[in-house]
């Protein structure tokens, strides 16, 4: 249960944002999503036996939840590609480079042998 709540935790800051309003929102969820979209796609590809990147084996019940944060992830980035802001292109790719660094981070940590074998 760690490390998922790991995984989870930069996804939080965007979902904050978003009740308040704030156009980071769009900024900060679009990387996590983006990442979290390819880590599922990665997933399926182990799973079909194209390639071999992901360590680990998948349950049914592993792969139902891969499809179904691959459409949570789609429809996210769909709705925020189509959000209009008025931030700035400079402190919207910050924020962007900063939330693609912290997802990224924390699958990273979720994955390592202190916290995965918990």
């Amino acid at each position: 249960m760690l490390p998922n709540v790991l995984q989870t935790l930069p996804l939080w800051v965007p979902i904050v944002l978003g009740f308040r309003g704030s156009e980071l929102a769009k900024w900060s969820a679009l990387p996590c999503l983006l990442i979290w979209l390819a880590s599922m796609i990665l997933i399926w590809v182990f799973g079909i036996a194209w390639v071999y990147v992901v360590l680990g084996h998948f349950s049914p019940v592993d792969i139902a939840m891969t499809v179904i944060v691959a459409l949570a992830s789609a429809g996210g980035i769909f709705a925020a590609l189509h959000w209009r802001t008025a931030v700035r292109p400079f402190s919207a790719g910050t924020v962007a480079l900063l939330f693609g660094a912290l997802q990224f981070l924390a699958i990273w940590v979720s994955v390592s042998r202190v916290v995965a074998h918990r």
